[in-house]
This record gives structure tokens, C-alpha cells and sequence, in this order.
């Protein structure tokens, strides 16, 4: 009977490990970054681990070692009932906290303005020009100077800087691909932009990382980082679809699907992603794309 209990409250932690296991897979991921942004923001969440730790560990410390000091069989340590005020204590108390808060508040700012998604990274070469769309529950990938289009797949070379610009053509949900950094939201009628780099040739997951309805867990998609040579073969390989992207045929992919497998466009519409964005604009707004997809 007893073991039988000790097993049932051995099933009972299995959803809590499971959910320690996961989450300690994604920061693995996001700390193992392959990109010159997600190097940055790894770094910066070390620095700020460590130091958030100056005053953890420390209190994890005097945990136990007061506790050992004044336990009741100790009749070495002080019994002070009156002791009430410490200035060296109030002093360590406050200005320990206040300089952590100071050089992460700091380096948190100088950091987010340098890796400003809008930003474009200072690296040469033309950069490639990619226009993302998040539907239910897919990703549509835009290639305006090639012409082509691909459906949860995106291929860009290494070592070249990738000008993402993004909108949403359902509810508000996150791009994210975690090994390359920064993600951004992105939300019907409005535009953002994201600059990325893939410092290392590779396949690396891209995930929306907010929920966005029944068909959240397969909005997923690969990211290729690919030699140059690669990458026109991957726009060769789009280019041979027997499938083209307009307006119209754009109405039928946007319905919603789950699970949608790769799908490639040899052709797309030019205004296409304008259009998407436009839907949920009125008439006498002008677009926030305009000025910079012209």
C-alpha cells in the first residue's frame, strides 16, 4: 500500500519535470546563439544572471549558515532578545541592491538601444529583404526582389544581413527564431521590422512565441542559413513551383489550417504584402510601410 502511494506522488511530479526539462531546453537554445544579435543578448542575460546572483547566493549562504550558528544546541553563539538595529547591515542592505540596479539598468539600456530591431546591423553586403506575414496558424515568406514566396520555410545566406519586415493578417502573435535573436510581435494593419545575421551556416527553428489559438503548437517553421550558392538554388527551387501567389489565391492561404506543410510560389503579386497590410487600415490612413518598402 505504501509503495503504491509513493508511486502515485512520484506520477503526481511528472508534469512539474517535464516542464522544468522544456523550459531549461529553450534557454539552452536561446544561450547557444549562432548569430551576431543573439550573441549580444546571450551576453547580456550572463551578465545580468550574474548579477542577480551577487545577492542570491549570498542570502542562500546565511541561510544555512545562521541557521547552524543559533541552532538551539549551540551554546557558543550570542542570545541578544533586545538587538534591533545594525547601521552596517542597513548599510550592506542598501547599497548592495542599489548597485546591481544601477549597472543593470545601465547595460539594459545601452543594449536595448544598440540592438534596436529597427535598427540595421552594421555589417556589409546587400542586405536580403524578407516580408513575413503570421496567419492562422502559419508563416507566408515574401521575396520581393526575387519574386518568389514560401509558406513555414525561409532560407537567407550566412553571414548576410536579413531585413525582415513583418505584419500580422489574423491575432497579434511573436516571431521568433531563438539561436538568432529578437522577437518581435507582430499585429494586423501595422509593420515592423527585425534585423537578423546568421553568423554560422545551419537549419534553426523559428516558433511564434505567443499564443494565437487552436493551431499555436504547429506554427513553427525553419529557418535556412545557407552558402550564397545554396541560397539561389533555394530560389531556383521556389521558381520551378508550379503554384503562383496573388491577392486571390492569397485569400484561400490565409484561411485557417494547422500542421500546413511547405508550400513554395514561383511568382507574387508586387504589392502583395502592402495589400495584406491595408485590410485592416482605413481609407484615410496612410500605410507605415510606405516610405520604407518603396
Amino acid at each position: 500500500m505504501m509503495k503504491t502511494k509513493r508511486m502515485s506522488g512520484m506520477f503526481k511530479l511528472l508534469p512539474l519535470a517535464s516542464v522544468l526539462l522544456l523550459s531549461s531546453c529553450s534557454s539552452a537554445v536561446v544561450l547557444n546563439s549562432k548569430g551576431q544579435v543573439g550573441a549580444q543578448e546571450s551576453t547580456l542575460i550572463a551578465i545580468a544572471a550574474g548579477l542577480m546572483l551577487l545577492v542570491v547566493l549570498p542570502v542562500i549562504v546565511m541561510t544555512f549558515v545562521f541557521a547552524w550558528k543559533y541552532r538551539a544546541s549551540n551554546k557558543k553563539a550570542k542570545y541578544q532578545p533586545d538587538w534591533s538595529h545594525s547601521n552596517k547591515i542597513e548599510a550592506v542592505m542598501w547599497l548592495v541592491p542599489t548597485v546591481i540596479i544601477i549597472a543593470l539598468g545601465t547595460l539594459s539600456w545601452i543594449t536595448t538601444h544598440s540592438l534596436d530591431p529597427f535598427k540595421p546591423l552594421d555589417t556589409p553586403g546587400k542586405p536580403v529583404k524578407i516580408e513575413v506575414v503570421s496567419m492562422d496558424w502559419k508563416w507566408l515568406f515574401i521575396y520581393p526582389d526575387q519574386g518568389v514566396a514560401s509558406v513555414n520555410e525561409v532560407a537567407f545566406p550566412a553571414h548576410r544581413q536579413v531585413e525582415f519586415y513583418l505584419t500580422s493578417d489574423t491575432v497579434m502573435t511573436s516571431f521568433f527564431i531563438p539561436q538568432l535573436g529578437s522577437q518581435i510581435y507582430t499585429m494586423a494593419g501595422m509593420q515592423t521590422q527585425l534585423h537578423l545575421i546568421a553568423d554560422h551556416p545551419g537549419v534553426y527553428d523559428g516558433i511564434a512565441a505567443n499564443y494565437s489559438g487552436a493551431g499555436f503548437s504547429g506554427m513553427t517553421f525553419k529557418a535556412h542559413a545557407v552558402s550564397e550558392s545554396q541560397f539561389k538554388d533555394w530560389i531556383a527551387t521556389a521558381k520551378n513551383s508550379s503554384r503562383t501567389l496573388d491577392f486571390n489565391s492569397y485569400q484561400q492561404l490565409a484561411k485557417p489550417s494547422e500542421n500546413n506543410p511547405v508550400e513554395y510560389f514561383s511568382s507574387v503579386s508586387p504589392h502583395l504584402f502592402q495589400q495584406v497590410l491595408n485590410k485592416y487600415m482605413n481609407d484615410h490612413t496612410p500605410s507605415m510601410a510606405s516610405g520604407s518598402m518603396e
